[in-house]
Formats: C-alpha cells, structure tokens, sequence
C-alpha cells in the first residue's frame, strides 16, 4: 500500500503580458502576473507618466517607480482588485479527498479540475497520512490497517460489479457503472490530484485562511507549499505573506496585508 506523507504542487501555465503600442510606458518587472497587475493599477489613474501616450491627466506616484514599490502600495492600500488580473494554474497532487472537500469550496477566483474515481480504476490508489498520525504509533496502526481493509475491498467489489455489469452498454459506461460503485469503499484520506487555476487575490485568500493556526493541519500544509511556489512565481505580490514556525510541526501563514 502507498502512503503519501507530502503534498505535490506544479506550475502548469502563467501569463504573458503583451505591451499596448500605443502606450509608452514599461514596468521593470519581468513577471507578467506582476506586470499586469501594476498596469491594471495604473489604468484607474493613467499614471503611466507624461510621455505615455495617453489622452487625459497623468497622475504620477512619487517614489514609486518600480514594480515592487507599486505593488507594495496596492497591498498597503488593499487595492486587491488589480490582483485579480494576476492567473496562475497549478497541479496538486498528493492530497486528500478530505482536503479537496475543502479546496473546491473557494469558488471565488477558483477553477477546479479533479480525478474521477468513477472513471479511474483505483486498485492502486494511495493514502495520504494525516499529519497528526505518527509512524510508528497506535494510531497509525489503526490508520493503516483501515486503508488496507479499504482498499482490499474496494478491490473485491469492483471484481464483483465488473462480472455484475456484465456485457450491457458501452465499454466506458460499463467501467464506470463498476467503479462508481467500488469506489463507495474507499476512505477520505484517498489521494487525488487536481488541477486549480486561480487569480493571485484568490491564492492569497487561500493562503491566509488555510494557512491559519485553526485550518485542517492538511490543508494548511499544502497552503505553505502553495505559497511557496507562488512566492518564486511573483514576489512582488506574495513577499509580505510568510511562514511561522507552528507548536504542531506544521508552519502557519502570516500577512502583513491581511484582506487585500
């Protein structure tokens, strides 16, 4: 039986900024997400500078030339909504069906893409330990021997609702109908993996709420494993999120821009 100790997390996709022609200006960042972050803010004010190009009043931000004081501004300000032009997506692997219950209910600024059980054959499906289990323990004992139990039977079922369906309708609907069934077998700590696209306002809102000392020891795990990816994706916009040592083992978030 596989046991999963550690969450996975993959950049798959991130933006690139394409530069209007008609508007002289350029951020000193090479970070798309921060780019158009910084040029969605200076739109509400066209404070691109005198020779922008534009039509209209130009309102300057004295000292705040660079990408990374601009958007240390927005975050100060909580002007969180230019975050929101900022897309990552990532693969997370190496979780739980409990921590995906979670996961799927940030619907704002979330897209979710997840295995199905009912068309994956799952014989050899893995377990993720919860944190708080320890190897070694009684309680770990009792946790392996329920995902042994889960899995072995889970196993015994398909084989019987495989000769139960028969020849009757197609070969997909057929795996399905077997699996949808076998798979009532298995436990919430089965591993899954998912695909999640979401804006930076949202990945902070994620950070900051999972991260916290009361979120699921899981589900907080991953948080600072997403933070961190998402810290050497775009710093400019996720530096002043950072990770504290826990009493559980396990670092919590803290923010000094809490809310953007």
């Amino acid at each position: 039986m596989q046991i999963i100790r550690e969450p996975r997390v993959t950049v798959l996709a991130r933006q690139q900024f394409v530069y209007p022609e008609h508007i002289n200006w350029e951020s000193d960042s090479e970070v798309a997400g921060e780019v158009v972050a910084e040029f969605a803010g200076r739109l509400c004010y066209l404070s691109f500078g005198e020779d922008a190009g534009l039509e209209g009043g130009h309102k300057s931000i004295p000292g705040r030339t660079t990408n990374e004081a601009y958007l240390a501004n927005i975050l100060t300000t909580k002007h969180g909504s230019v975050l929101e032009h900022a897309v990552w997506s990532m693969l997370i692997e190496g979780v739980s069906r409990t921590l995906t219950h979670e996961l799927v209910r940030h619907r704002a600024g979330f897209g979710f893409s997840q295995l199905s059980q009912r068309y994956v054959d799952e014989s050899t499906i893995g377990f993720v330990l919860p944190p708080e289990i320890e190897e070694g323990t009684g309680a770990f004992e009792v946790w392996s021997n329920a995902c042994e139990a889960s899995l072995s039977s889970y196993r015994s079922l398909l084989a019987e609702m495989i000769a139960q369906v028969g020849d009757h309708g197609t070969p997909t609907m057929r795996k399905k109908r077997a699996r949808q069934a076998a798979r009532s077998v298995l436990l919430n700590c089965a591993e899954t993996k998912i695909v999640v696209t979401g804006n930076a306002r949202a990945w902070r809102h994620f950070c900051e709420m999972r991260g916290s000392p009361t979120a699921d020891v899981e589900i907080r795990r991953l948080a600072v494993a997403v933070l961190g990816v998402l810290q050497n994706e775009a710093p400019h916009i996720f530096k002043d999120l950072r990770t504290v040592d826990h009493e559980d083992g396990v670092a919590i978030i803290d923010s000094s821009h809490n809310k953007v």
